[in-house]
């Protein structure tokens, strides 16, 4: 009798965690995509931060700051992936204080470093790096 009590407790136990396995994978809230702010512009000819860690499916919004006008463009030459450096790129200028655009990182983004700059301020060193994990 004590046997058949034993396997009875050891069944539902088993049973209760099965359960919660089970119903931590069905139930359980996939990883949100992240969204990261970059001020272009931020207390002079520079973008804040300068370097942004990201993953696939992240959203990066670039904020104009000071010193209008302001634009970003990733460098093909210096990234992993040239042709996604192109699609990243926002060449229109933004000339209004808040002025911003999103950067949406697609899911199949290569990993690594992608360089990019403002076009009117490059020359004065406002360059930044997208770093795709």
């Amino acid at each position: 009798m004590r046997f058949i009590s034993s396997l009875s407790k050891s069944v539902a136990v088993l049973a209760c965690v099965v359960s919660l396995v089970i119903g931590s994978l069905v139930f359980s809230n996939p990883a949100e995509a992240a969204n990261y702010e970059v001020t272009m512009g931020a207390g002079g000819l520079q973008f804040s931060p300068k370097q942004v860690n990201v993953k696939p499916g992240d959203t990066v919004t670039f904020k104009n700051g000071m010193l209008a006008p302001h634009n970003v463009m990733f460098n093909p030459a210096n990234s992993p992936d040239s042709n996604l450096s192109k699609s990243l790129s926002h060449n229109k200028l933004a000339y209004k204080a808040g002025e911003s655009f999103d950067v949406n990182i697609p899911a199949d983004a290569k990993a690594g470093d992608y360089e990019f700059f403002c076009t009117p301020h490059r020359g004065a060193g406002m360059v930044g790096h997208l770093i795709v994990k």
